[in-house]
């Protein structure tokens, strides 16, 4: 039977510093240049990219893309302010779903999310990795979580399916002792249709019983379906 995590404080719509992000934190959201700054300080390289291929600079510079992007967050106070957490969410039909992911954790606790699932093919694959995507390998999984961001998975290898697919028992193996937030996505529209936006749903973050150990297959694929019913009863909750 798995645990959840005592609720910690939390305080939505925190706005951003005002200090442009140069680089040093890779986590935390920061004030963005204005256009002209920012390609100048592209072109004379005054940027840093993290161990993962992450270009915190650049993932901020694409920040007012999603802003048209209208996201409804439904206990945003359940995603951790500080420290790692595995998201993982329900599929979708297209590659939008990521992107509303990291929008709603943007607007409830001002971090930056690493999506799950960049292929492995050239150019595409270190280009979404300046973004912040990662691939679906558990041991780089394992290693962002140990260095404290936040990461975003779905239900199934892919997202661009739909429905509730296979728990990532492989990466939950990987990341025993970090929270397991269970997260629902659905348009906000009529239909089914994201013409209003979306609604993202937190569930209660999980975790497996005390004492269980990291290399516990068993507990993993325990904690692995708690998580798949819980993002199922977040979407009949929210449908």
């Amino acid at each position: 039977m798995t645990q959840t995590l005592p609720k910690t404080p939390n305080k939505i719509g925190v706005a951003p510093a005002s200090v442009p992000n140069y680089g040093i934190d890779a986590d935390r959201l920061l004030a963005t240049d204005d256009l002209t700054s920012a390609i100048r300080r592209r072109i004379s390289g005054r940027y840093a990219v993290d161990e993962f291929g992450g270009d915190p600079h650049l993932m901020d510079v694409f920040l007012p893309l999603t802003r048209p992007i209208r996201v409804q967050v439904e206990h945003g106070d359940r995603i951790p302010r500080r420290g790692a957490a595995l998201l993982v969410s329900n599929r979708g039909l297209g590659v939008v779903e990521p992107v509303v992911l990291g929008a709603a954790v943007r607007q409830a606790v001002q971090r930056r999310l690493r999506v799950i699932g960049a292929p492995e093919v050239p150019v595409l694959g270190p280009a979404l990795r300046k973004l912040g995507a990662i691939g679906y390998r558990p041991d780089d999984v394992a290693a962002m979580l140990r260095a404290g961001h936040l990461a975003a998975a779905p239900l199934g290898h892919t997202w661009i399916r739909e429905g509730l697919g296979e728990p990532p028992r492989a990466l939950v193996v990987a990341t025993l002792g970090f929270p397991v937030i269970p997260m629902a996505i659905r348009p906000a529209g009529p239909l089914g249709l994201p013409i209003l936006g979306w609604r993202v749903s937190v569930g209660e973050p999980l975790l497996p019983p005390e004492g269980t150990h990291p290399d516990d297959l068993l507990a993993a694929a325990e904690l692995a379906e708690e998580v798949r019913r819980a993002v199922g009863v977040l979407l009949d909750e929210s449908s």
